[in-house]
């Protein structure tokens, strides 16, 4: 599907990321948790892929696709794409395999997220908050702690008890951060995982998708019951 769409508003999520909404003009857009979407300003040959940072539950209540967009240090994300709202952007998709399942058999849910790559994380956690029973926890690892994209939301849900959240960074002052520190490790995953029958989704850069697969099998878990997405 190709749908040439208004940007509705542009929000700030981190000094190097946005939140940009897409407004649907009452179009239907089905997809899955987890999926993307190829986006470029109208008739702009380059279009680039962006996961979807709600479940589609959201986006039909809200009337708008809502993406985790990446810019440089001058807030734009590259020729292809202008943040502003009113821009007709050329919209295709949905698009991945990445995907939160319709009716899993499991009940416990990780998602461990680097930077951006928490965008396609966030819908699915939403999805999986509405099912019965459920059991969620969320790793979230950054460079540094302003680049935490939906963290008022995120603690909100861990102080509410719907979710388990571990946040760490890379590279931070003692000044700016006082939590946990460098990369993701077996001690730190073993606080959130440790039932073989808990359900792994990993986005992020290449270090983290490469790296956790062999932690988490390390941990019990089953290839089978670990999905990942790299990107960067």
């Amino acid at each position: 599907m190709l749908l040439t769409l208004p940007l509705r508003e542009v929000l700030p999520a981190t000094p190097r990321a946005r939140i940009a909404r897409i407004h649907l003009d009452g179009q239907a857009f089905d997809y899955a948790p987890g999926q993307a979407v190829m986006v470029g300003n109208h008739g702009h040959e380059n279009r680039r892929p962006y996961s979807i940072a709600a479940a589609p539950e959201e986006a039909t209540r809200d009337g708008w696709l809502e993406l985790l967009v990446g810019v440089d240090t001058e807030g734009t994300p590259g020729a292809h794409l202008t943040l502003e709202p009113g821009q007709l952007v050329d919209v295709e998709g949905p698009l991945g395999s990445f995907t939160f399942p319709q009716t899993p058999e499991e009940r416990r849910f990780v998602f461990i997220a680097g930077g951006t790559g928490i965008a396609p994380l966030r819908a699915m956690l939403q999805r999986a908050l509405t099912l019965p029973h459920r059991n969620i926890g969320l790793f979230y690892s950054v460079r540094t702690p302003g680049e935490f994209a939906y963290e008022s939301e995120l603690r909100g849900l861990a102080e509410a008890g719907d979710i388990e959240l571990r946040q760490t960074v890379t590279r931070a002052s003692d000044a700016d951060w006082t939590g946990p520190r460098g990369r993701l490790n077996r001690e730190a995953l073993e606080e959130l995982v440790h039932d073989p029958a808990t359900l792994c989704f990993v986005c992020g850069p290449p270090a983290l998708v490469d790296e956790m697969p062999k932690l988490l099998a390390d941990l019990g878990i089953p290839r089978q019951r670990i999905r990942i997405e790299e990107w960067g």
